[in-house]
Formats: C-alpha cells, structure tokens, sequence
C-alpha cells in the first residue's frame, strides 16, 4: 500500500514543470520573498515592453505609462532616480532590485560628461626640448630649475635653484617665506650673472608650475636669450635633473639639522650650494667637484 502511494506521487507531473523545472524549491511557494524574487526576474525575460526605443521591465515601465515628464524623458534615468518615481507613484521595489533589472536588460541612465580637471592654463606650453637628456655634452646646454620647500622653527621656507647639467653646478638660488615668481626671477637673474651674461641659446628647463609660466619670466629669458623648456604636467621624470639636487641637499644635509630660524636656514643653504660647486665629488664628473670639473673644462683653453 506504501509503495503504491510513493509511486502515485512519483508519477504526478509537478507543478513547477510550466517553469521548466524538475522539482519543487522553496523558490515555488507562493507569498515568499524568493518566490516573489524568482518572479519579478522571470518577467524580466518574459515580458518586456518596448518604449522609446528601450526595452524596459513593467515595473519600470509603470513609471513611463503616463509619458515623460514635461521638459524631460525618463528614459534616460538611471537606478537612482528611476526608484524615486516609483516610490512617488507608490510603488514599493528597492534601488537595488531597479539597478539589478534594469543591468539585466542593458539599460544604462544618460550622465552628462564628465568634466575633467586640467593643470594647465590656456596658453601652449614651450615644448620639451630636453626630453630627459638632461646632459647634453658640455656646459650651458640645458639649464634646469625646480622649487622645493624647506621647514623651520618659523615657518615654511621656499629654495629655487637654477643647475647646470653638464657640470651640475648650482648657477644661482634663491630662498625666500613664499613662492612668488620673484623666487625664480631672483634665482635666474644670479644663474645668469654667474656666467657673466653670455648665456644665449642655453636651455632652461622646468615643470608647468605657474611662477615658470608666468609673462616675468618668459620676457627674462627672451631678455637673455634663453630656450624655454618645460616637461609635461605631472611627470617627475621630465624634471629630474632638478629634482636629483634636492635630493642631495636634503638626504646629505638638512634632513640630518633642525633650523630654529628662517635667517639661520637661508645661512645653512648658502653655505651648502658653496660647498657643493666647491667640493661635493660627482660621479658623472670623474669625481670632481662642480667647480673643479668646469676648471678641468677650460684648462686645455688657457693652456693654448
């Protein structure tokens, strides 16, 4: 008796078989959450209403029944405002089960563009004549100049360098409480004097940062006969020349003192350029000193 009400039940057709399944689930009892679920994705792929142009769920399409808004199509919403209507028109559905329907059929809310953030001002840039060969074989070829800031007990302090890349002699520096385009032009003006004027044709490399941009600027080294070059936006490396000074100075020097006072800082850094054109050994130089190596330079000249 057992055995033939097993078989019986074994051989009834389950109810489910419509959906195209083999057996019932708790997915297939009427009233819960995951029945509700398993139908609502059904009608997903079942029953999809075409408007505007756009396949769209019922569910949303409930939000387009009474055509767009006036002055706007809410076809072109994305989950977020799309949930909102309907919440408004009393409809009870989640962002997440709208985003969730609406990524099954495709359907991707119109953003305008994104506006991006430029560092750069409006005018063109000097092209990079450098291209990171910063050494180009003898003195006065390619001059590089850098900002960086230092610490004391008083405050933030700005250095300026301007550097030889052949000799990578420190031509002229400035420190100052702030990083006006005074800095530079201070830094510049020692840099050239330096070489007694005679620096026409020489590169003088740097970043887009805005003291080098600025129209002072740019007449100086028209004034002395300077290339202007600058790296791109953001990209170190076009600057490293500049950027390997600091990090002799700060690594050899100030990262190892304290400075209570800006006028002591402003001594310390003066006595260091000194003493590095004077005696600081580059590899690059046959171990000589910036000074030493140019001296080297000229020395076959006087002999003659």
């Amino acid at each position: 008796m057992y055995e033939a009400e097993q078989q019986a039940q074994s051989s009834r057709p389950c109810p489910c078989a419509d959906l195209g399944r083999t057996r019932p689930s708790m997915d297939d009892i009427p009233g819960t959450r995951r029945a509700e679920a398993v139908i609502r994705d059904e009608l997903v792929a079942e029953q999809l209403v075409l408007v505007g142009g756009r396949q769209l769920h019922p569910n949303l399409y409930r939000i387009l029944r009474c055509g767009p808004v006036p002055g706007s199509d809410l076809s072109v919403y994305g989950a977020r405002r799309i949930t909102a209507e309907l919440h408004d028109r009393g409809e009870v559905i989640t962002e997440k089960t709208v985003a969730k329907i609406m990524r099954s059929l495709g359907i991707v809310g119109i953003s305008p563009r994104t506006f991006k953030i430029r560092t750069t001002v409006v005018d063109s840039f000097p092209d990079d004549l450098v291209q990171r060969r910063f050494d180009q074989g003898h003195v006065d070829a390619v001059w590089t100049s850098d900002i960086t800031y230092l610490t004391c007990g008083e405050g933030y302090m700005y250095l300026c360098a301007i550097k030889d890349e052949h000799s990578k002699k420190a031509l002229g520096w400035a420190i100052a409480d702030h990083m006006r385009t005074e800095l530079v032009l201070e830094a510049l003006d020692m840099g050239v004097a330096g070489r007694g004027g005679d620096v026409a044709g020489t590169i003088m490399h740097s970043d887009r940062g805005s003291q080098y941009t600025a129209e002072i600027i740019k007449e100086a080294c028209e004034r002395y006969g300077l290339r202007r070059s600058m790296g791109e936006t953001g990209i170190c490396w076009d600057n490293a020349g500049a950027e390997s000074l600091w990090s002799t100075f700060k690594h050899e020097y100030y990262y190892r003192h304290t400075f209570a006072y800006r006028t002591e800082l402003v001594a310390a850094v003066d006595n260091w350029m000194n003493f590095y054109n004077t005696r600081r050994r580059h590899s690059t130089t046959g171990m000589l000193s910036p000074h030493s190596y140019e001296q080297s330079l000229n020395a076959p000249i006087m002999a003659a």
